[in-house]
């Protein structure tokens, strides 16, 4: 059942994707929560030959699920079993009144861990499904799990329908929830495996993630020319682009190149030192579905050979503590990535909007630190949860999460960290500092869309300002003039200007002369942070 319902989201995330309504390239619900379930499925695959009971085999997804979980909507998921899982510990089989009172649990973890449960989302449409099936039982006792699961489909699906009217953005764009999409859509996986239906969908054992790359095997610590070993899947939305390019261009900034076409994706691999430059190249095709980026030089060999048999190291490896504090950041840019080193951030974790890192790779950086006390900064509202779900699971650290929801946040936390400070009283300052910091990103339309009364078309320039709307143009200085003019006063002290991956440094300094129209005496710094998906990110203070 478990991985007939990652199947089955896997098939419809592209759908679960369109469904996110704003039009800023952050459609990733889908693909989080298929990645989500595919941590499951991979388990589970590796079970099919042994003969585990109910409460292994659901404590066992519900642990992969949460090492695995992705953004919000995969965080809720692996709650949503994990809450399962607590409520089938003692059961050697389950009845239809077993699973009703699961999915109960399950809601009832998943609504524990969100701090303002909201209406028209995939708590809503769980909550819904589960109280439904309950009652059902109470009302029938001898109601199978056949019965429970038809039943809590209708009902969801019922649910989901009204979803469009509980939330205002969704009611404006006329869609239904994308979590909530997705949940069904594991569910009815689910219940076409109880019932024997598997719609054609293949089960087969997990392949190993690099299988379809180059021979990991052959490469020896001596032989590492380039630093970065790059990986990712891109969906192939741009058909009219030539891969040749693609290809040529990526062997002109490494080596080790192996690139791999289908209709619907791209699946990449190359050896090098500009791995921002190579997940940009990958972008212009559509979004990307999966990103891996290691040090091979700090890896040494007996790790790439075991990636090449296509084992995946379970050993934790946990740094001991060498000094009291240390931080773990994420950011996707050569740039920033340098930014929060020099900020002496000691672990940086690659990811950010529409890459979103799982709460496995949050956690390795944590690990990782030489620290009695992590800070964790996670840089966007949507790896905020999955950087929450990493505490419970740490040993020998205390782990404080700062709920940073950009990189503007982020940066302006760690400069107001104070060594000789207490853990709390660091904390309040650099939640303060966050706080203080307005943001402004300059982006692009990943669709059409009539957003808050405006028309917006495919390929315009977005302007954010703290993630709202303010500007958009088919002229990127039309929308940056808008966004300054919203953030800058004549007052403003300080603004820093991060400059993307397709923008030069000239495209800055323009930049920079339009933040001095608005505030002629503050003081600007330019910053090369080469992400991806955002030409401009700003902060103003002051």
């Amino acid at each position: 059942m478990v991985i007939e319902g990652a199947l089955s989201i896997e098939e419809k995330k592209d759908e679960a994707n369109e469904l996110n309504v704003f039009p800023v390239p952050d459609g990733d619900t889908g693909t989080n929560m298929s990645l989500t379930m595919a941590s499951a499925k991979n388990e589970m695959s590796k079970q099919l030959d042994k003969d585990i009971d109910l409460a292994t085999a659901s404590k066992m997804t519900a642990s992969a699920l949460l090492r695995g979980a992705r953004g919000n909507s995969g965080v809720i998921l692996s709650l949503l079993f994990r809450g399962m899982s607590k409520q089938l510990k003692t059961c050697k089989e389950a009845n239809g009144q077993d699973l009703a009172l699961a999915l109960q649990e399950g809601v009832q973890a998943a609504y524990k861990a969100v701090m303002k449960p909201a209406e028209g989302t995939i708590l809503t449409v769980s909550r819904v499904a589960a109280q439904h099936v309950v009652e059902l039982c109470q009302s029938n006792p001898d109601a199978g799990c056949g019965d429970v699961l038809r039943a809590a489909l209708e009902k969801g699906h019922e649910a989901l329908a009204e979803t469009t009217h509980q939330n205002p953005v969704l009611e404006k764009a006329g869609v239904v929830d994308a979590g909530g999409f997705g949940f069904l859509a594991v569910l009815e996986g689910m219940s076409d495996a109880y019932n024997g239906i598997h719609k054609q969908r293949k089960i087969a054992e997990p392949e190993p993630e690099a299988k379809s790359g180059a021979t990991f095997s052959d490469i020896k610590d001596e032989d590492i020319t380039f630093t970065y070993c790059t990986e990712f899947i891109a969906e192939r939305r741009d058909k009219s682009r030539n891969v040749q390019r693609l290809r040529t261009f990526l062997n002109s900034i490494g080596d080790s190149l192996v690139v791999v076409e289908d209709d619907d994706i791209i699946k990449v691999h190359v050896h090098t030192d500009q791995p921002n430059e190579a997940l940009e190249a990958g972008l212009k095709f559509g979004q990307l579905l999966t990103v891996k980026i290691e040090n091979m030089r700090q890896q040494h060999s007996a790790k790439i050979v075991e990636e090449a048999a296509g084992l995946e190291s379970t050993a934790r490896k946990i740094a001991e503590p060498e000094k009291k504090y240390g931080f773990v950041s994420v950011a996707a840019g050569d740039g920033l990535v340098n930014v929060f080193k020099d900020l002496g951030v000691d672990e940086m974790v690659q990811g950010g909007q529409t890459m979103n890192p799982s709460t496995d790779d949050i956690l390795h950086a944590i690990d990782a630190v030489p620290a009695e006390i992590v800070y964790v900064l996670p840089n966007n509202k949507n790896i905020i949860m999955a950087a929450e779900q990493a505490v419970p699971l740490c040993e020998k650290k205390t782990v404080v999460i700062i709920p940073t929801k950009n990189i503007p946040q982020g940066i302006s936390a760690l400069l107001s960290f104070d060594e000789g400070a207490e853990m709390d009283e660091n904390r309040e300052a650099m939640l303060d500092a966050a706080a203080n910091v307005r943001s402004g990103q300059i982006t692009y339309a990943a669709r059409n869309s009539d957003f808050d009364g405006k028309k917006i078309k495919e390929g315009e320039y977005l302007a954010l300002v703290e993630s709202k709307l303010c500007a958009n143009s088919r002229k990127l200085d039309d929308a940056v003039k808008k966004m300054l003019r919203e953030m800058c006063k004549k007052d403003t002290a300080f603004v820093n200007i991060i400059y993307g991956a397709d923008m030069t440094e000239e495209d800055a300094a323009r930049v920079e002369k339009m933040v001095h129209r608005d505030s002629p005496e503050a003081e600007v710094t330019i910053i090369n942070g080469g992400q991806p998906v955002y030409y401009f990110i700003v902060s103003a203070e002051g």
